[in-house]
C-alpha cells in the first residue's frame, strides 16, 4: 500500500460524503503492478445502517462489460475468435434477418445493429440464459449491421458472452469461464457473474434517485433507451436489488465485485496483458484497446456521440468517463449511476471506483453530480505522480 496516496483518497472519500451527497463508495488502484489504494467510507445499507468496507459487493453496472469483452479477447488470443468474422461462424442461430453480416467486431464497438431488449422480458427471463440468446438469435437487427451506432446497453453481454461460450472447447458456461479464464489466474477473489448465495450478504443496497430513469421525460416508451432498458429489467434498486438477479450471469450489466477485485483486472490491462507474472493478453492486442472506434458517429441509444475503442472499451471524452482524466491512452468503462473502471497503460496504473447512490437523470444537488469522483481520481493521481 502507498500510505500517502491511499491517505489522500480517504479523505477526498470523507469530503465526497460530507459534501457530495454519496452514500457509500470503495476505491482500489493499483500502480506499476502494486496495490497501491484500498479506501472506502459510508453506508452499504441505509436500512441497516450498515457500514461499506473493503469486502462489500457493489453491482458497477456497466463495468461488467470490461469483464465481457476482456473474456473476448482472450479467445482471440488463443487465436478462437476473429473480429472480422461473421457471428454467424461461431453461432449458427444468429445468422438471420440481416444479422448473418454482423461481425464480431460490429458488436464489440455497438454497431450490430440490436441494442432492444426481447420486448416481453422480465426478471425471471432475463436470468434465464438460454432464453435470452435464442431471443436475441430470433430478432431483427434494427439497421444494417456495422452501418449505424446502437449501444447495447444490456444485450452486448449475452451477445458477446454466448460467442465466447461457443468458442470455448470446454463450452463452459460463461460464468465459469469468467471464473477460470480470468479471476483464478489473476487472483481476484470477489468478482462475479452470478454470485453463489453464500455472498449475498455482503451486496450493498443501490440508491437511486426517484425521478431516473423511468420517469425522466427523456425516457418516453418510444426513446431507444427505454427499450434498451425497459422498466421491467430497470438497472436501479428494484430488478437489481433481487438475489435472483445477484445469483444470475447478467453479463453486460450485472456483475457483484469490490473495487478491490475490479481494480486488478484493470492492473492487468494496464500492465499490457500481465500482472504478478501472469500474462492473459499479448503486449501487442493491448496496445490497441484505446484505438478509437471510427467514426465517433451519433449513438442512437446514448443520445450522444458514441465514443468507444475498437475493442469495446470507453475512452475518454464523456461525462461518465470524466475520473479518467486526459491522457489518450486510457481505456475503461463506465456504469449506470457513476461508477467506472480504467487502465491507463502509458502509467501502469489502474483505478476502480465504486458507489452504491446512483446518480440518474435529473438528478442534482446533495445527491451529487459526479464531482466527487473526479475528486477522487485527482486526489489519488497526484499522490503517486501519475500523470493524467
Amino acid at each position: 500500500m502507498h500510505k500517502e496516496a491511499n491517505a489522500a483518497v480517504q479523505r477526498a472519500i470523507d469530503t465526497a460524503l460530507s459534501e457530495h451527497g454519496e452514500l457509500g463508495l470503495q476505491v482500489a488502484a493499483y500502480h506499476q503492478g502494486r496495490l497501491v489504494v484500498d479506501a472506502w467510507g459510508g453506508i452499504a445499507r441505509p436500512q441497516t445502517g450498515e457500514p461499506m468496507d473493503g469486502n462489500t459487493l457493489i453491482c458497477p453496472f456497466s463495468v461488467t462489460k470490461a469483464v465481457t469483452a476482456t473474456a473476448l479477447h482472450i479467445q482471440a488470443e488463443r487465436g478462437l475468435v476473429d473480429y472480422a468474422t461473421p457471428i454467424a461462424k461461431y453461432w449458427p442461430e444468429f445468422g438471420v434477418h440481416g444479422k448473418e453480416r454482423g461481425t464480431v467486431y460490429d458488436a464489440l464497438t455497438h454497431r450490430l445493429g440490436l441494442p432492444f431488449m426481447p420486448a416481453d422480458v422480465d426478471v425471471q427471463l432475463m436470468c434465464d440464459w438460454a432464453w435470452m440468446t435464442t431471443q436475441l438469435a430470433k430478432m431483427h437487427p434494427l439497421f444494417e449491421p456495422g452501418t449505424r451506432s446502437a449501444y447495447m446497453s444490456l444485450t452486448f453481454g449475452w451477445v458477446i458472452g454466448e460467442i465466447v461460450r461457443r468458442t470455448d472447447p470446454k463450452q463452459r458456461a460463461f460464468s465459469q469461464f469468467v471464473a477460470e479464464e480470468i479471476c483464478a489466474p489473476l487472483a481476484i477473489d470477489s468478482l462475479w457473474l452470478g454470485a453463489p448465495e453464500s455472498e449475498w450478504h455482503r451486496v450493498a443496497a443501490l440508491d437511486a434517485p426517484p425521478e431516473a430513469p423511468v420517469t425522466d421525460p427523456s425516457y418516453r416508451p418510444d426513446n431507444w433507451r427505454a427499450l434498451a432498458h425497459p422498466p421491467a429489467v430497470q438497472a436501479s434498486q428494484g430488478a437489481y436489488a433481487l438475489p435472483q438477479v445477484w445469483g444470475a450471469c447478467l453479463p453486460g450489466s450485472g456483475a457483484l465485485m469490490n473495487a478491490r477485485s475490479g481494480a486488478r483486472l484493470f492492473a492487468m490491462l494496464a500492465g499490457r496483458g500481465t500482472l504478478d507474472g501472469v500474462r492473459l493478453l499479448s503486449a501487442s492486442r493491448v496496445s490497441t484497446f484505446h484505438a478509437p472506434r471510427p467514426p465517433v458517429d451519433w449513438d442512437m441509444t446514448l443520445g450522444a456521440p458514441h465514443r468507444g475503442s475498437v475493442a469495446g472499451f470507453w475512452l475518454r471524452g464523456t461525462p461518465n468517463m470524466a475520473p479518467v482524466g486526459t491522457n489518450p491512452c486510457v481505456f475503461g468503462h463506465p456504469g449506470f449511476g457513476g461508477s467506472v473502471g480504467w487502465a491507463d497503460p502509458e502509467e501502469d496504473f489502474a483505478m476502480a471506483i465504486f458507489h452504491n447512490r446512483l446518480y440518474g437523470g435529473g438528478s442534482s444537488g446533495k445527491r451529487g453530480d459526479g464531482r466527487a469522483l473526479v475528486m477522487i481520481a485527482e486526489a489519488a493521481r497526484r499522490a503517486l505522480g501519475v500523470i493524467g
